[in-house]
């Protein structure tokens, strides 16, 4: 994996001594270089590890460079592409430019304007060489990747967190949305400010909107004093509303207020106070279907949904579980007394094949079970193994958990009235309609149950 204090480069000239001088040159300014000789091999190379920044020769012997920055811009929309280019090409690079090249420079070209070029390339872009720039890479330190729909995604988040846009996360659970949550705020003007997170689906709708919004002493029981919400607290920084699918419609409409006018009344006071908030929001859910079902805001939608992040899978970027998992190990090995650990291969190779529902806290949970389980510094497959069926046996999502519950609360209280759906439903405290709804979504039959006590003596 490339230093992250460095910007990588990826030189593309059929010409080997030039592509030599040149990565030579580069390599002495500071930055982590590969070159390569042909279009084909640039992508290769880009696809194996996404470089910040491509400096290709326009003319080439099979792909050109104009073909290879169209693939690019087909593949890596956010990967800046310079062009080297001959006297009598220019106008050739000059039409480059208006397609979306990012700048071209003649040969021979001048030292310090390449260098230059370079440099500010990578600052606009978000690269790696914002270091010089003094920027720095502290923002995504606790993001650990090499993949290339990651560095993309990182690249998308430092251009959006220099402006003040709302931006939605989405990604399933588990993926790291606080994580990226986190890291543009550390990008942005705010990054000295505060960062205050909640989770909109974990705390019933009534508590909700006290933390969210505060309160006054008194305003209902058990508010024994005077409490700023949320959006007080983060008052210049940012507020994070993570699960914001799972808020209930009627805080849906009292937040929307919040946003639109930018001040927020606490329970029970009868005046409002003004904020200066960043939000940030993120959820596992397909937000757009939630809004044309009708249980998400469609004009909240659209006020949290200025710019919208998707965050990859897992599954979907595999090259960076071995990396992560050895992040990891790195971590918790001194928690279990051990100076070092690693993974065999066998076990590596095991950690990459596998699925993983639960994303990159499934994984993390995988790899503190195998340490603490595994007596030794190298952690065999059979550990791996064993920690992974225990975790999947224990990660069970909501939705499965919940439909879990109500087959056995069906089937329960069916047999307490032995198949009576009119008792049933007067138990289960629901009219007759819901109740029958509830035993067709489980493919439960009343019938079923009807005498099932005759059979139960004693």
């Amino acid at each position: 994996m490339t230093n992250p204090g460095k910007a990588s480069l990826l030189l593309v000239d059929d010409d080997p001594d030039l592509l030599h001088l040149l990565a030579i040159r580069l390599k002495a300014n500071g930055y982590a270089v590969t070159a390569v000789e042909s279009g084909r091999r640039a992508l290769a190379a880009i696809a194996a590890s996404r470089p910040d920044l491509v400096l290709t020769d326009l003319r080439m012997e099979g792909m050109d460079g104009m073909a290879l920055f169209q693939e690019i811009q087909s593949a890596y929309p956010g990967l800046p592409v310079i062009i080297l280019t001959a006297h009598g090409t220019i106008p050739d690079a000059v039409a480059a430019v208006k397609r979306g090249v990012f700048g071209y420079l003649t040969k021979p070209y001048d030292a310090e304007d390449l260098l230059a070029h370079i440099a500010r390339a990578l600052t606009l872009h978000g690269g790696s060489s914002a270091m010089q720039a003094g920027v720095g890479q502290v923002w995504r330190e606790d993001i650990v990747t090499r993949s290339s729909l990651m560095e993309d995604l990182l690249a998308k988040a430092q251009r959006v967190a220099a402006g003040d846009a709302s931006v939605l996360i989405q990604g399933e659970s588990g993926s790291g949305k606080e994580l990226l949550a986190r890291a543009i705020h550390r990008a942005s003007p705010r990054a000295n400010e505060p960062f205050i997170a909640i989770n909109c689906g974990a705390i019933p709708e009534t508590l909700l909107e006290s933390e969210l919004f505060g309160h006054t002493k008194g305003s209902f029981t058990g508010a024994i004093s005077d409490q700023r919400g949320l959006f007080v607290a983060a008052d210049k920084g940012t507020l994070f509303l993570d699960e914001i699918g799972d808020m209930p419609l009627p805080l849906q409409v009292k937040l929307l207020r919040v946003i639109e006018t930018r001040e927020v009344r606490p329970i029970g006071a009868t005046r409002s106070i003004a904020f200066d908030v960043r939000i940030i929001s993120a959820t596992h859910r397909d937000l757009a279907r939630e809004k044309e079902a009708g249980s998400f805001r469609e004009d909240l939608y659209y006020r949290l949904n200025v710019v919208s992040l998707k965050l990859p899978s897992l599954d979907e970027r595999p090259e960076d579980i071995p990396l992560l998992a050895e992040h990891f190990l790195s971590r918790l090995a001194p928690r279990y007394g051990r100076e070092k650990a690693s993974f065999s291969p066998e076990a590596l190779e095991l950690l990459v094949k596998a699925k993983w529902p639960g994303n990159v806290r499934q994984l993390y949970n995988v790899v503190e079970q195998s340490i603490a389980l595994c007596p030794t510094s190298i952690i065999p497959q059979t550990f791996v193994e064993q920690a992974i069926q225990v975790e999947m046996h224990e990660m069970t999502s909501f939705e499965d958990a919940r439909k879990r519950f109500e087959r056995d609360y069906l089937t329960r209280i069916l047999k307490l009235t032995r198949g009576s759906v009119t008792q049933a439903a007067k138990l289960a405290r629901r009219n007759r309609t819901e109740f029958y709804k509830l035993l067709q979504r489980h493919g439960i039959e009343a019938a079923v149950f009807k005498g099932t006590h005759q059979s139960h003596k004693g």
